[in-house]
């Protein structure tokens, strides 16, 4: 989104909203009635907005906290443009209204809309891609693709700004002052002759008063945006009052554990119900249809989750293979690189004239990518309390998605969307996961079985490993061209894997999925929009559908395809004999923002400087969800294995609201990857997923990460992305510091020496 333009006025203490467009997708964010009414003490002044009596600020938060800093970073946009100390600001969850949509993530995330990139249009051919009304008008309250702060750049620093304005000119009036008199001081409006008021005393004022001209601050009067301010979560979190899922406690609630078809795609047959009931505990039984691209199987209910976890271990069943076969990872693996030899694909971007200038080269490069189906490993398992009461619906869920949980909701209870109550707890980790709504329609289901109590049903770490919404499994050809200089020339990408946002779209919002598959951006992108300049670029990705369920995995396609494009731009340095760093500098020479974040981190890394004996350098850049990564990782081996000693961070994400919050993104990022890069892979075999729990599927320990420093781009861009972004080059940062060790390229996920 480069630009928005608001209106907002007030209409009394309902604070109504109204809100235009002046960007890409054109749709309306005016508020449908259902906005967020104030309770007794507090008046709103917008559907972003409320003051409390005492002077503090309450701010409609729509976006899911699963360690991001998301709570903290918004608040601190309303804290600047209202002058309030950020310890006033406080959060209420926002409601299911159009107006909390994130919209960036709609544009960005989503394959229904078209998209260009910064002066390089993106090759769309007619008819291949539907521009839907139903998706223009829909707000998606979604919390991913690094979109939050972008999103909410505009949209609550001028929601604040209007409320200032409202509240400043509300003391104007009633003190018939000249507006440009008066001054705020942390949510107080004084006058140098001596009136003086919080913003709680000229509220219900404010709410009758326009806010005229309404601008916002200028960069240069910042006082709160790009501070280290600490975090508002963690107080809660270090002190054990923070409220995850799984810490949800009500009257009479029971309890549910899930077992799931061992097979994907599988479901029960006879099940001995008379032996669960006869365990401890054990008050029934509930049979689960495959919802929202889940396994089918059954939960067993009571009055412990232990206990009902051991009556569904227990219960004999006869589970049935699906019926088109077993799945298994390995003829897929097979299956994709004979498509890549065999389908052109969808052509994302081309230039210029790849074919003949492969024909005219003096030699070509080439190499194949392999990456595995990844799980998502989340610290807190899928749960849901759910509870079916006259006609209603009551949820208290850790998701990403509240929107698309109630709407999946409302259908298994058959009950109006309005009917429908969500509370949003803590993420206990999200990486994707929680874009699903699968573990939320099982819950409903079982809670329908109930008789009005509430039901908190939890999965096992066993069928959170096994029953995933998987990364898919991806393959990739790259060749580069080299003239008669021994210069690059061109560059053709071809890959192919697994389509996930129409497979997502059927899941959740099964009015856009469409009658067919469309060419799938999210696990194209980070291949077909390269920075390098190569003359001649031909890029292409053909979108597969192996039925194995998969989904948005944290910084979703780039996490793959950064791997494979930046180490191959190491392989063609290596075949022309050139410095890596070198390379990339000649292929950036025409992108200064990329070079700087490039020099950055091969600076501050120390790039060509000596390292201890036995460790070695590897570099890697790559852009996703509007910011610029470049990392240097310094490696060892240990018995033969990678040690990774210290990663080195450059980041041009725009401009930054909170470093520390960077920082902390950052050193998330490389811990995360760390683990997929050295460990991470899923093996289906019989259509049984072999890695179960961590023994099978392990974590970096503490005692084996990395020292992660982190050096951010000074930038007056809008914000980007954050969360992601740190993902995608850790694993070729690592894969090109082996290959500078030992000699041996990796070309396939996980790094096994």
């Amino acid at each position: 989104m480069k630009r928005r333009t608001w209106l907002l006025s007030a209409a009394g203490t309902a604070g109504a909203l109204i809100v235009g467009w002046g960007a890409l997708p054109p749709r309306s964010r005016t508020g449908s009635g259902r906005l967020w009414p104030p309770a007794e003490g507090q008046v709103a002044l917008n559907g972003w907005i409320k003051i409390r009596s005492d002077g503090s600020v309450l701010l409609a938060m729509p976006r899911s906290e699963m360690g991001q800093g998301v709570h903290t970073a918004l608040p601190m946009l309303v804290a600047e443009e209202l002058d309030v100390p950020l310890s006033r600001i406080h959060i209420e969850q926002a409601g299911a209204d159009r107006i909390y949509g994130n919209v960036a993530m709609l544009v960005a995330g989503l394959p229904f809309h078209p998209f260009e990139l910064e002066e390089r249009p993106v090759k769309v051919r007619a008819g291949e891609w539907v521009v839907s009304k139903l998706a223009r008008e829909l707000g998606i309250n979604a919390t991913g693709g690094s979109s939050s702060v972008a999103d909410a750049w505009m949209v609550l620093r001028t929601a604040a700004a209007t409320a200032r304005a409202s509240l400043v000119g509300a003391a104007s009036l009633q003190w018939r002052l000249p507006v440009d008199e008066l001054r705020v001081t942390d949510g107080v409006v004084s006058h140098a002759s001596g009136p003086s008021a919080h913003y709680g005393e000229l509220a219900r004022f404010a709410a009758a008063t326009p806010p005229g001209t309404v601008s916002l601050k200028a960069r240069k009067d910042w006082t709160v945006i790009g501070r280290n301010e600490p975090r508002k979560d963690i107080p809660a979190k270090v002190d054990g009052t923070a409220q995850f899922g799984l810490d949800v406690r009500l009257p009479g609630m029971l309890y549910a554990a899930i077992r799931l078809c061992p097979m994907l795609g599988g479901a029960p047959g006879a099940i001995n119900v008379d032996a669960a009931l006869a365990m401890p505990g054990v008050e029934r039984l509930v049979r689960l249809p495959a919802y929202a691209g889940s396994t089918a199987g059954f939960a067993v209910v009571g009055k412990s989750w232990w206990q009902v976890q051991q009556a569904a271990l227990t219960v004999p069943v006869n589970w049935q293979q699906r019926p088109a076969g077993a799945l298994d990872s390995r003829q897929i693996g097979r299956e994709l690189e004979e498509t890549l030899q065999h389908e052109e694909g969808f052509v994302f971007y081309e230039k210029g004239f790849v074919a003949q200038t492969e024909a005219g080269a003096s030699r070509k490069v080439e190499a194949l990518y392999r990456a595995p189906y990844l799980a998502h490993a989340a610290l807190e398992p899928m749960n849901c309390t759910a509870q079916v009461k006259d006609g209603k619906v009551f949820l208290w869920v850790p998701t990403q998605v509240p929107q698309m949980g109630a709407a999946v909701a409302a259908r298994v209870a058959n009950v109006a969307a309005e009917d429908v109550s969500v509370t949003v707890t803590l993420l206990g980790g999200g990486f994707g996961r929680r874009l699903e709504v699968d573990y939320i329609a099982q819950a409903v289901r079982v809670a329908m079985d109930c008789a009005g109590r509430p039901v908190q049903l939890i999965w096992s770490r066993e069928e959170d490993m096994t029953h995933d919404f998987y990364r898919p499994m991806h393959v990739a050809r790259l060749t580069a061209a080299l003239d008669a200089q021994g210069s690059p020339a061109s560059l053709r990408i071809k890959s192919v894997g697994d389509a996930i946002s129409p497979r997502w779209l059927e899941r959740g919002i099964p009015a856009l999925a469409g009658p067919v598959d469309m060419p799938d951006k999210t696990t194209a992108e980070g291949l077909f929009d390269l920075p390098y300049g190569f003359a001649h670029q031909h890029m292409s990705h053909v979108a597969t559908r192996k039925n194995v369920p998969v989904g948005f995995w944290r910084s979703v396609g780039h996490s793959h395809n950064a791997f494979f494009s930046e180490s191959f731009i190491d392989e063609l340095a290596f075949e022309m004999q050139q410095d890596p760093l070198a390379l990339r500098r000649q292929l950036l020479k025409d992108t200064p923002r990329y070079l700087a974040v490039l020099d950055l981190a091969a600076n501050q890394a120390g790039w060509g400087s000596k390292l201890p004996a036995g460790q070695a350098r590897g570099i890697a850049l790559h852009e996703s969800f509007g910011s610029i990564v470049g990392q240097v990782a310094e490696v060892s081996l240990l018995d033969g294995q990678p040690r990774v000693h210290r990663v080195i961070c450059a980041i041009d994400c725009g401009t930054v609201v909170n470093p520390g919050i960077v920082a902390q993104q950052m050193e998330s990022s490389v811990v995360f990857a760390l683990t997929a890069a050295l460990y991470g892979k899923v093996d289906i075999h019989e259509g049984v997923v072999q890695q179960r729990n961590f023994p099978d599927y392990p974590m970096l320990r503490l005692a084996q990460s990395p020292l992660v420093q982190t050096h951010i781009v000074s930038s007056a861009r809008s914000p980007g992305g954050v969360g992601e972004p740190g993902v995608p080059p850790l694993a070729p940062a690592v894969a090109n510091a082996l290959f500078a060790l030992t000699g041996q390229r990796l070309r396939s996920l996980p790094l096994i020496l």
